[in-house]
């Protein structure tokens, strides 16, 4: 493998976080996550190389490698760890550990007929989390929550689009946004679509306006916007009602005290899949047309 090569993989990888494909995209997103945090940028990296060459090591399938979807996933476990828990020594560890669990995650997840989305973050993170915690191995980092008496809509639309990778930052969110368009038109409309609704469900339902503006409604239906994203109709109606469960499922998880993680876009996704499914094989059934 040369290292152009290689570096199509890495950056393909980085841009899979949003479940595209694209190498543009990639950089683009990873010069937002730099913008933003830097000892984050080293953590999307490491989780990335570490998840592609546990993938090449253990012999994986060779079109998924390339298409970096060995990479994603655990360079979302590197951003959330030093997000959680800061960059330090046991933190890094921590990434290594976690970028070779979700790699085998998502291979285990693979071979089933389920979409893994990013599944197999979420399972090595929260794993991560509680052995961390349990151990006492690094403290939590704590989280600062400032406090809002109005809703700023430009932070809480652009927030929501960079919490995806946990950036609370504009400008890292407007990076995101281009890498999307240089992707696909239509996958940033639904993106749009998912981060707006975040907003306008949180304002009506009176959700914590502190947490509108730091974009923790938006960042799930992003991704669900995405998944769903397509020129019918009929996938902004279904796209709309994903979103629109994910901003719950978080609202109480919150609420729980739950670390979320992208656990509601994953949920609720694959609650509509299943659904849309039965639907359709209902339809076959009793040959409706």
């Amino acid at each position: 493998m040369n290292v152009w090569n290689f570096l199509k993989i890495f950056f393909r990888g980085i841009s899979q976080i949003m479940l595209v494909n694209n190498v543009i995209t990639g950089i683009l997103f990873l010069i937002g996550i730099f913008y933003n945090s830097w000892l984050m940028g080293i953590g999307a990296i490491t989780g990335d190389l570490i998840g592609t060459f546990t993938a090449v090591l253990l012999k994986y399938n060779k079109n998924d490698i390339d298409n970096g979807l060995y990479g994603y996933n655990s360079a979302l476990v590197g951003l959330a760890i030093i997000y959680f828990f800061g960059f330090n020594v046991s933190s890094i560890i921590a990434v290594i550990i976690g970028a070779v669990l979700s790699t085998i995650v998502m291979r285990s997840i693979r071979k089933t007929s389920a979409p893994a989305y990013t599944a197999p973050f979420i399972i090595s993170t929260w794993i991560l989390i509680v052995i961390i915690l349990k151990f006492h191995i690094i403290q939590l980092k704590t989280i600062q929550t400032p406090t809002a008496d109005n809703l700023e809509i430009i932070s809480a639309f652009f927030n929501g689009i960079g919490q995806v990778m946990f950036q609370e930052n504009v400008i890292t969110g407007i990076i995101f946004l281009i890498g999307l368009i240089v992707y696909s038109r239509i996958s940033t409309l639904y993106a749009v679509v998912g981060t707006a609704t975040g907003i306008a469900i949180g304002f009506i339902f009176s959700f914590p306006i502190n947490m509108l503006n730091m974009g923790l409604f938006g960042f799930n239906g992003v991704l669900c916007g995405i998944v769903f994203s397509n020129k019918n109709w009929y996938h902004m109606i279904i796209t709309l009602i994903s979103i629109i469960i994910s901003i719950f499922i978080i609202y109480g998880m919150i609420n729980l005290s739950i670390i979320a993680l992208t656990s509601p876009f994953v949920l609720s996704t694959w609650l509509i899949l299943i659904i849309n499914n039965l639907l359709k094989n209902k339809i076959k059934q009793y040959n409706i047309p």
